[in-house]
């Protein structure tokens, strides 16, 4: 066997393309399954590449009262239903959402500029870990720049390159452009995965079909190998 070829047989990586918002709760879901799956597959070597998909752009930069935005966008009934469905949901996989900790719905533009800029590092999916528990759990505003320097600096950024960055737009058109070719290929809603560029998975699917989905994608890379 090369000293390339990992034990499962592939000679490189199976890249796995996650599109994410990051104040999309079935993302943070999504993103245990994804987890649970390759924890089945073993020795099986993968590239996870977080890429950003925004669920509301017209959120202004400063951000909205949640209780405000969802109820206009919902109604008060089904925010309800949603959130208790949610709330179960995460607990299956062990996630523990605190809706009421929420009190502002973010812009992710900014979000999506520091997850890309983490990803040279090998920070990415811790980075993607630490905002949706900031959201999600401790009701953190991650649209606020202060705080996501404050991020930036847990993996070892300095704080005030990130701001100078986050004030000067930089990478703000690309992350747009990305977000802008993920709805080009069809992406309406997330998690949206992709495997290897060839097969793809929409919504927090079970670990199963998620391991089933890499799966293949090995196989295609036998196959090329």
């Amino acid at each position: 066997m090369n000293d390339e070829t990992s034990v499962a047989g592939a000679i490189r990586p199976i890249s796995i393309d996650v599109v994410s918002d990051a104040v999309c709760p079935w993302c943070f879901v999504g993103k245990r399954k994804l987890s649970a799956a390759l924890e089945t597959l073993g020795d099986v070597r993968v590239d996870v590449r977080w890429r950003p998909f925004q669920l509301d752009a017209t959120i202004p930069p400063e951000g909205m009262r949640r209780v405000d935005y969802l109820t206009r966008k919902f109604g008060p009934e089904r925010v309800g239903q949603m959130n208790a469905r949610l709330i179960e949901s995460g607990r299956e996989v062990g996630v523990e959402f605190a809706f009421d900790r929420i009190e502002r719905s973010p812009n992710t533009l900014d979000a999506h500029r520091l997850i890309r800029w983490a990803q040279p590092s090998g920070m990415q999916d811790a980075v993607v870990e630490r905002l949706f528990k900031l959201y999600f759990q401790e009701g953190g505003d991650i649209g606020d720049r202060n705080l996501l320097a404050d991020v930036a600096v847990e993996y070892g950024f300095e704080r005030a390159l990130m701001l100078r960055m986050l004030e000067a737009d930089t990478d703000k058109a690309a992350v747009q452009e990305e977000i802008a070719a993920a709805q080009r290929m069809g992406v309406n809603g997330v998690p949206f995965f992709i495997f290897d560029g060839k097969y793809a998975l929409s919504g927090a699917q079970p670990p199963q079909e998620i391991a089933a989905a890499i799966g293949k994608a090995l196989e295609a890379a036998r196959g090329e190998s």
